[in-house]
């Protein structure tokens, strides 16, 4: 009997580690499991620095504790929707912003050169100093923009100083251009580039009677 009784016991014993073997995951490994592909830590972190908010400052748009932030970003812990909701708010944008997943998302948009269309930099004047064709085209969200540019001869006292937020990226491909920043002059010749905060006032004035043309990419 008692060799029964010990076969017995060793047979229940197997029993419950196999049933451990095969439990199924914990609810908080679901749930980040199914959290996983929407990057939110990314997005939170990608909308706060886009805004040149620190942890603390955001804290205190949100009413939420520095840590508790730098957690989320690093996907150390999930927001529950009340905590993702207050951060939304601060950036004006909508829950859904944070529940796209990132491998579904349309990310290839093709600009072919007969498809895209020449526009001056000021229309209603003839005064322009460059027209140009938007290169990313038909892409959304854009995360960057991208424009050929071609620049027109044109007097410097008939120049419009522009801005706009964010950072441009110029790359000269033919000619020689001077982009003036700010009242300093910068002279460039093919194969030169030119990165500057494009907050800051600028024009472009093209040196020569060569053609004269750059790819330029800005950031906001």
């Amino acid at each position: 009997m008692s060799g029964i009784a010990a076969r017995g016991s060793r047979n229940k014993h197997q029993a419950v580690e196999s049933a451990k073997r095969v439990e199924p995951p914990s609810s908080k490994e679901t749930v980040e499991s199914w959290l996983k592909p929407y990057s939110i830590g990314e997005k939170l972190k990608t909308l706060r620095l886009r805004k040149k908010l620190g942890l603390v400052e955001l804290g205190r748009h949100s009413g939420l504790s520095a840590a508790l932030l730098s957690k989320l970003e690093r996907s150390k812990l999930y927001p529950t929707l009340p905590t993702l909701a207050r951060i939304a708010t601060v950036f004006d944008v909508g829950l859904d912003h944070f529940f796209t997943d990132e491998r579904k998302r349309h990310v290839v948009a093709l600009a072919k050169k007969r498809e895209r269309q020449r526009f001056p930099e000021r229309p209603g004047t003839s005064d322009i100093s460059y027209f140009f064709e938007t290169l990313d085209y038909g892409t959304a969200p854009r995360k960057l923009n991208a424009y050929y540019a071609d620049f027109q001869k044109i007097a410097k006292e008939k120049l419009k100083p522009h801005t706009h937020a964010g950072a441009e990226h110029l790359y000269l491909l033919s000619g020689a251009l001077v982009v003036a920043i700010g009242g300093h002059g910068y002279e460039l010749e093919a194969g030169d580039a030119l990165y500057f905060d494009s907050s800051v006032p600028h024009t472009y004035c093209k040196s020569g009677d060569s053609p004269c043309s750059a790819l330029i990419v800005t950031v906001p």
